[in-house]
């Protein structure tokens, strides 16, 4: 567990804090990363302290090259903009000092030391479940992640994502449209809205929930960046739930740090056939607990507020009706209960589909799809 040092950041006032210069200065030394910063600051204090202690102190820390790197290049025009934009409303640096630094983040094995947040940060303090997966995902899968994470936030936990497409955007929809909301954290900069697609989305996030990110302002995607954010994600929450996930989907990288994390790992089955479900099936083979419900995961977590199964917001249409059938055969009873709908009007579907040559009857009352949706 990380110890938390000693002193306060505070965002009121920010552009006149040298504390908090001090800690952004810090941060963008080059080659001074998270871990060797932390044991700078064990050694030596609060870092007005470490740059007060002079060049030779620091050398013996962290070596001659690194202390010369901190006093060779303040990075004023740099910091002087974070302090800029701390002071902007909605907008906090918090630091390893900070009070309200998550007290969850503080128990893995890499912290960052700040965290650049945009929006409501009294949502860090909540509990909190991660919800991952495929950015590819299927119309089903969108609709499970959507629903389950509104039924998870309307039970007190704040949905945790990494606002990439697909299953990460319609969890944090879900998250938004329940009453603890969300906590977006990019792989960018906290003032860099990626993927573009997903701007409106960013935009609501910030308003009513919160964007974190580790990264100083500016920073543009980078492939290496969105793994190492995903020990935030996690880092953050009680629990990982994975939607969907190919076998070489990078919500595994999440699934496998919940474990070295001691978060509790949930994954949602799906068909034997697709391969977006290869992933989550892998990972309840390993141990993680099946899902099939959100009262599966809070449960388990001993939230005992109970909330209705997620369901129904599949387009009812056609193809809604396609992608709540998946890719196995499956009753009409079965499409009742995934659906919403009434047995009557799921007959007329089917009728209508099977006419069009869009599912088969199976025997046994059962019926598959045979056309993509």
């Amino acid at each position: 567990m990380t110890t938390r040092f000693a002193g306060s950041s505070a965002t009121l006032g920010a552009m006149h804090d040298p504390e908090l210069a001090a800690w952004i200065r810090l941060s963008l030394v080059p080659g001074l990363g998270d871990r060797t910063l932390r044991r700078l600051l064990g050694a030596l204090g609060l870092p007005t302290q470490v740059l007060a202690s002079g060049p030779a102190a620091i050398a013996q820390v962290v070596g001659a090259d690194l202390a010369q790197r901190v006093f060779g290049d303040p990075h004023a025009a740099a910091v002087a903009t974070a302090l800029e934009w701390a002071a902007q409303p909605g907008n906090r640096i918090l630091t390893l000092a900070d009070a309200d630094y998550p007290q969850h983040l503080l128990e893995i094995p890499d912290p960052p030391v700040l965290l650049w947040c945009r929006g409501d940060t009294a949502l860090l303090a909540r509990p909190a479940l991660a919800v991952v997966g495929s950015r590819n995902a299927t119309p089903q899968g969108l609709s499970n992640a959507e629903q389950f994470s509104r039924a998870f936030s309307e039970a007190g936990l704040a949905i945790v994502s990494g606002l990439a497409l697909g299953i990460d955007a319609a969890a944090h929809r879900g998250g938004l449209a329940g009453r603890s909301s969300t906590i977006a954290v990019l792989g960018t900069g906290a003032n860099v809205a990626y993927p573009a697609r997903n701007r409106a989305l960013y935009d609501a996030i910030a308003e009513r929930g919160v964007i974190v990110s580790e990264f100083p302002l500016g920073t543009p995607a980078t492939a290496a960046n969105f793994p190492r954010r995903n020990r935030i994600i996690c880092g953050l929450a009680l629990g990982v739930l994975v939607v969907e996930a190919a076998m070489e989907s990078g919500s595994l990288i999440t699934a496998r740090l919940a474990g070295e994390q001691g978060r509790e790992l949930f994954a949602i089955p799906g068909s034997i056939h697709s391969p977006l479900s290869k992933g989550c099936h892998t990972l309840i083979k390993d141990g993680a607990k099946l899902v099939e419900s959100a009262n599966d995961v809070l449960s388990e977590l001993r939230i005992a507020q109970p909330v209705a199964s997620a369901t129904r917001a599949m387009p009812l249409d056609d193809a809604g009706l396609l992608a709540w059938m998946g890719h196995d055969p499956c009753s009409i009873d079965a499409l009742v209960q995934r659906s919403g709908l009434t047995p009557d009007v799921v007959s007329a579907m089917l009728l209508q589909l099977e006419l069009e040559g869009k599912v088969a009857g199976l025997p046994g009352g059962r019926y598959q799809r045979t056309a993509a949706i």
